[in-house]
């Protein structure tokens, strides 16, 4: 009686997978029910095959039994376990990479305005100190300092490499020439202002290097 009621119930499951209006979520219902068809089919088998066992085989045969069925749970959680560490470093490496993106992105627009911080500050350098001329470079002298206060909010800023050892990673030697006033390999003037954003180089400053 089982095996007719099987029969009929298997080509219901069919009819159902061949209409497209049958939603995804019922069809793998229905293929779980099939599977579990099978494993009761299996439970049943091996039962019918153990009836004539005396009671130290059915415990060997049990304990077979068990040994494969963790052997597979293990496997399957170990694959479990390496799909999901694998796709967390996906996200991380994702992750990771545009943020990278972004801010070579930000670092090449941040440095269209160090070309004007570089004419701003060399027009200040020669500020005059009384007239109507004072009181228009210091409108000047404020606009740049709130340009700087600005690029510093981006974390943006200066290297300061006046007097540093020279470092041919941050720097760009122009030329070397004689000091008395600096050791060897120190850089005695910056011609152009390096910047830092974050940890990283905006732009390498350009500088003369004590011989």
């Amino acid at each position: 009686m089982k095996k007719k009621k099987e029969q009929k119930e298997k080509p219901e499951i069919e009819n159902e997978l061949d209409d497209p209006e049958v939603e995804e979520e019922d069809i793998f219902q229905e293929e779980k029910v099939g599977t579990d068809l099978e494993d009761s089919e299996s439970i049943h088998k091996v039962i019918d095959e153990v009836e004539d066992l005396s009671p130290e085989e059915l415990v060997a045969v049990l304990e077979k039994l068990l040994e494969e069925t963790e052997a597979k749970a293990e496997e399957y959680l170990d694959g479990w376990q390496r799909s999901r560490a694998e796709f967390a470093n996906y996200k991380k490496r994702i992750l990771r990479e545009n943020t990278e993106i972004h801010q070579i992105a930000r670092g090449e627009v941040i440095r269209l305005y160090l070309d004007i911080v570089d004419d701003l500050e060399r027009a200040l350098q020669e500020k005059p100190e009384n007239g109507d001329e004072e009181t228009w470079a210091e409108g000047i002298e404020i606009i740049f300092h709130k340009l700087r206060a600005k690029l510093e909010s981006e974390g943006v800023r200066p290297m300061n490499a006046l007097g540093n050892e020279f470092d041919p990673k941050i720097h760009e030697a122009l030329m070397k020439e004689e000091s008395e006033e600096f050791e060897s390999d120190q850089i005695i003037e910056v011609i152009q202002e390096g910047y830092w954003i974050g940890d990283k180089v905006l732009r390498p400053a350009i500088v003369r290097v004590a011989a």
